[in-house]
């Protein structure tokens, strides 16, 4: 059983929410929180597997307490859905920064959300269609010096399988794809993820895919939106 706790200022939507994860099969909800103070107060009680948090709040945004519930909990770490109205990129590049792992709109149907949930349940990093081509090119072209930022950790310490591993998910494939690319199994594409990531001080999916982009290990004509992905959803 999954737990998403749901973070939402709006009450209608927050209710409507909760409706559509209780009657969804495997799924439980494990709080509602209306502003960002109450789902750090709730995520660090209950303990959810799923945030879904809403990003602009009273009190304290979504993206304030995105980065506090997550660096509360580094070990074992809830995954958070970012919702919002509003299609900008100040957004996206915010809510990556701070380890979200996914960056949904509101106006999705129903069936999306909840395949969202499953997709980041499994470890893997979920964006809108409408945002993600969009998110790449402006990561890669924001220093034309070809220079990684300052403060970017060295890839040198990686190995050359962990470094293949990065620049798989930097383009958005998922664990699977990436374990038949390179004729592994999932759990050992998991295992150089994670000791990749344990290296380079990173704490999501997201932050490594950002640090593929930012180090220049993926460009955006390497990179695909979920749209061009086999099983993944086309753009509306």
């Amino acid at each position: 059983m999954t737990s998403v706790l749901v973070v939402d200022d709006q009450i209608l939507i927050r209710a409507g929410l909760a409706a559509l994860l209780r009657a969804a099969p495997g799924l439980e909800v494990a709080g509602e929180a209306a502003d960002g103070e109450e789902a750090v107060r709730l995520a660090a009680d209950t303990l959810p597997d799923i945030v879904l948090m809403d990003i602009r709040m009273p009190r304290l945004d979504g993206i304030e307490a995105t980065r506090r519930i997550l660096a509360r909990d580094r070990q074992s770490p809830p995954r958070v859905v970012m919702l919002t109205t509003f299609d900008l990129d100040e957004y996206v590049f915010a809510a990556l920064s701070v380890g979200a792992s996914g960056f949904l709109l509101k106006n999705c149907p129903p069936e999306r959300l909840l395949a969202a949930i499953d997709t980041v349940a499994a470890g893997d990093m979920l964006f809108a269609p409408s945002v993600t081509r969009r998110l790449i090119e402006a990561y890669t072209q924001r220093d034309g010096s070809g220079r990684p930022p300052s403060g970017v950790p060295d890839l040198d310490v990686l190995t050359s399988r962990e470094l293949q591993v990065l620049r798989l998910v930097g383009t958005g494939l998922a664990n699977a794809d990436i374990a038949a690319r390179l004729v592994l199994s999932e759990a050992t594409v998991k295992t150089h993820l994670n000791r990749a990531m344990v290296k380079l001080s990173l704490t999501s999916r997201a932050q490594a895919v950002v640090l593929a982009y930012e180090t220049g290990l993926v460009t955006a004509r390497a990179a695909r939106t979920p749209a061009e992905h086999a099983g993944e959803w086309p753009e509306a």
